[in-house]
């Protein structure tokens, strides 16, 4: 059996699985409803999009459920710190992905007069959730203003406007270029001509554009941003009170991993060369073997953070001593335990479901088969 220690790196693995996997996933709605009016410019190639995503837009929503689930069942703490200090953002999350079903569902079922106003709603819907997930994690390499009064309770101190600093927002436009280059991926190779080939435009044009954004972001992370370190010897026995560590802010301290471990500089090399890639394999036509590799570039954005940060999970600009980590403020043993096998068959299960759908939705389609014009 695991010990304590190893369970809460495992938790941190599985975490960062399920957010490889919303990106991965979830990420294909969200780029794609970033382009809706783009890629589709006729009625017809409208309702052929919304075809394509709608069979499994809600089913990439489970991966966003299991990872707040795995932050609350592994670190509650987290959990509530990061639904108050970001509550405002998390709002507009869920307001954005609520315009997502009813514009699927609305679009072709009232008057024609209401299309555009639910077409726009789709748009919205992909927009503002993938800006705001960048947002937040700009956020957390520049810390959340929050921290612990003496009775442990979490004391938020910031607003939303406060969120949105210029390195937030170039993550924001990391992640968001990075989602279309993945809907523009999948949108190109499930659909035919001439909408994939407005597709694939728009896919060539986010891989640039991400290439751009991911260097500027690192360049600021090197040069420019105070890190997160912890100075004294990590206590790995149980402690769960968060304030119990020594922090300090550093210059080029988000870099000690890379540093420490050199094989870990082989996720931001495949974001930027997975990036460069799709924008090849998309020029020339590959579409397919484009998606795939629109998907290590999610893979290698996350995992490009995680090992940043690790092992923190919410640094506190307020208190850096207050920041939340994998060992402070975790559950018990027990419950780690229990709770890991669970969430290791749910993602299984998930995975083994994914799998089949894609293997289901290989093939292209025309938009004969998929939809027609009303």
């Amino acid at each position: 059996m695991f010990d304590y220690d190893l369970l809460r790196v495992s938790w941190w693995l599985l975490l960062g699985l399920l957010l490889v996997g919303f990106a991965a996933l979830d990420g294909i709605v969200l780029g794609l409803g970033a382009i809706f009016r783009f890629v589709g410019q006729t009625e017809a190639e409208r309702r052929a999009l919304v075809d394509v995503i709608s069979p499994a837009w809600d089913f990439n929503q489970l991966w966003l459920i299991l990872g707040v689930s795995a932050a609350y069942a592994a670190w509650p703490r987290l959990y509530a710190a990061s639904f108050s200090a970001l509550n405002f953002a998390i709002w507009a999350v869920l307001f954005a992905s609520i315009l997502r079903p009813a514009g699927f569902g609305l679009r072709n079922l009232i008057v024609s007069r209401w299309r555009n106003a639910w077409d726009w709603a789709l748009c919205v819907g992909g927009i503002v959730p993938a800006l705001l997930w960048g947002v937040a994690f700009g956020n957390l390499f520049l810390g959340i203003p929050f921290h612990f009064d003496a009775s442990q309770r979490i004391i938020h101190t910031g607003k939303f406007l406060g969120l949105l600093t210029p390195f937030a927002l170039l993550c924001a436009a990391v992640s968001l270029s990075m989602m279309v280059l993945h809907g523009a991926c999948y949108a190109a190779k499930r659909i035919n001509e001439p909408a994939a080939r407005r597709a694939r435009h728009a896919g060539i044009a986010a891989a640039g554009f991400f290439v751009i954004a991911f260097v500027a972001a690192g360049i600021v992370v090197i040069f420019s941003l105070e890190g997160y370190r912890i100075v004294d010897a990590i206590d790995q026995s149980g402690n769960l009170n968060p304030a119990n560590q020594a922090v300090w802010l550093s210059p080029g301290a988000w870099l000690d991993n890379y540093i420490k471990w050199p094989l870990m500089w082989g996720a931001p090399l495949t974001a930027l060369l997975s990036a460069l890639f799709s924008c090849w394999l998309l020029l020339l036509r590959w579409t397919r073997a484009a998606f795939a590799a629109s998907c290590l570039v999610s893979v290698g954005t996350i995992l490009t953070a995680g090992f940043a940060m690790f092992p923190f999970l919410m640094p506190s600009s307020d208190i850096a001593r207050h920041s939340l980590t994998v060992w402070e403020g975790s559950s018990s043993e027990q419950a780690l335990r229990i709770t890991l096998i669970v969430g290791t068959a749910l993602i299984a299960l998930a995975l083994a479901c994914v799998g089949w759908g894609l293997f289901a939705l290989r093939r292209r389609s025309t938009l004969e088969t998929l939809s027609a014009p009303t």
